[in-house]
């Protein structure tokens, strides 16, 4: 052991160099690659680089979240429904569909002849319902095209009941309809309220009613 040592000590400083990067060539050993002290080394190094201000402003931007899904947020009354539950979930019709799809199906009974039109309608009744309920501080008011939906959503009352009690703290909230429409860009302000709680207003709907607002009162506490 003490001759080894010596060995050691008085090798040439070159020939050390040599082992060095002959073991970085090393054939691996059973199966596992063998690395070099200075290759493990350089293995745990860092970049320390300086981000470019803008990579910064990247980092600091609010990630984009996707848009609040109405049919989502329809289905989740469901277990609040105390009142008529056999109408509403065991009925002819009734039985095996979600919420959001029995209020489509009462539509296309009643009022809309286009399934598709139908679930338009009924997405955009929901924004606007749940933008009134979560923003009583704005003064709202749809056209009469999402006012299909609105209606369709009231006249289900233990539907809408539920819905209340679960996203207006169990206060219902009233639908007040004055007599004349009005003219005032309503429509349109609503569409942005709608847009700014989350959610993706269909442009087309309301548009189409943009100078021709419901006749609803949304001035009175607790009242659309």
């Amino acid at each position: 052991m003490q001759q080894l040592r010596n060995e050691i000590l008085t090798r040439p400083r070159a020939a050390a160099r040599t082992e060095v990067q002959s073991e970085a060539h090393r054939p691996p050993r059973d199966g596992h690659p063998t690395h070099s002290r200075q290759e493990r080394h350089t293995s745990v190094q860092h970049d320390t680089a300086t981000p470019e201000a803008d990579d910064f402003a990247a980092l600091l931007d609010p990630p984009d979240q996707p848009s609040r899904d109405p049919r989502i947020l329809l289905n989740a009354v469901r277990p609040h429904i105390s009142d008529l539950t056999y109408n509403v979930l065991e009925s002819p019709g009734s039985v095996d569909i979600d919420l959001y799809e029995r209020e489509v199906r009462l539509l296309l009974r009643d009022t809309v002849p286009v399934r598709s039109l139908a679930e338009r309608i009924l997405d955009n009744a929901i924004m606007y319902v749940m933008t009134s309920l979560e923003r009583p501080d704005l003064h709202l008011g749809v056209g009469k095209t999402v006012d299909i939906g609105v209606h369709q959503l009231i006249l289900d009352t233990p539907v809408y009941f539920a819905l209340c009690r679960l996203y207006n703290e169990g206060r219902y909230k009233h639908h007040a309809p004055l007599i004349r429409r009005r003219g005032d860009g309503t429509v349109l302000r609503t569409a942005d309220a709608i847009r700014a709680n989350g959610f993706t207003p269909d442009e087309k709907l309301w548009a189409s009613d943009g100078a021709n607002c419901s006749p609803c009162d949304d001035k009175s506490p607790d009242s659309h």
